[in-house]
């Protein structure tokens, strides 16, 4: 039986070795280029992998369909039980897109997660409800039993969580700034 042998390729200059492997991007023509592209890519995957599992989390939880943002929103919301604004919330998920907010917030109203008080434009605050909150407490009992049991379970895995944390923090900002740059310089 004739074994195929995998050839062993250099990743655009950058020294690294992978067997087998086409690491061609249209995005990517320089090592820097390929791990930045790499990155994003993973980037997307864990994102969607990370809105779902929030789904997943929530609705065995709770009858609520809801997606990963807004989830997000409701654990927010909770976060040092203390009421957010509109702004606060844009502010602290890094989201601009206004109308989507309202929007999630209506569907977590209409729930009986969270309920609404105030009036006008700049006094209103969004809090959790007695079920808001016992469903956030159910939510972190479950993501305590599933999530991080398994990150537990690899060993080292707890620095390796806070060096991600700063790195994606980090790259958080340079994207900030590069369309902020970007949105400055667009053709006419």
């Amino acid at each position: 039986m004739d074994k195929k042998v995998l050839q062993t390729q250099n990743v655009a200059g950058s020294g690294r070795k992978i067997q087998g492997l086409d690491w061609h991007w249209h995005l990517a023509e320089s090592a820097v280029e390929v791990d930045t592209t790499e990155l994003e890519f993973a980037l997307m995957r864990t994102f969607e992998g990370f809105g779902r599992w929030q789904s997943e989390c929530l609705g065995s939880v709770c009858d609520l369909a809801a997606t990963g943002p807004e989830n997000a929103l409701l654990h927010i919301i909770r976060m040092n039980d203390r009421p957010k604004t509109i702004k606060d919330l844009a502010r602290l998920t890094n989201r601009d897109d206004v109308p989507n907010i309202q929007y999630s917030l209506r569907k977590l109203i209409g729930a009986a997660l969270v309920q609404r008080k105030g009036a006008g434009r700049s006094g209103v605050t969004y809090e959790v409800t007695d079920e808001g909150r016992r469903v956030t407490d159910d939510y972190g009992a479950l993501r305590r039993r599933l999530l991080l049991q398994a990150v537990d379970n690899v060993p080292g895995f707890s620095d390796r969580l806070a060096e991600a944390t700063r790195t994606l923090n980090l790259l958080s900002g340079i994207y900030e700034e590069i369309s902020r740059v970007a949105a400055t310089h667009r053709r006419g």
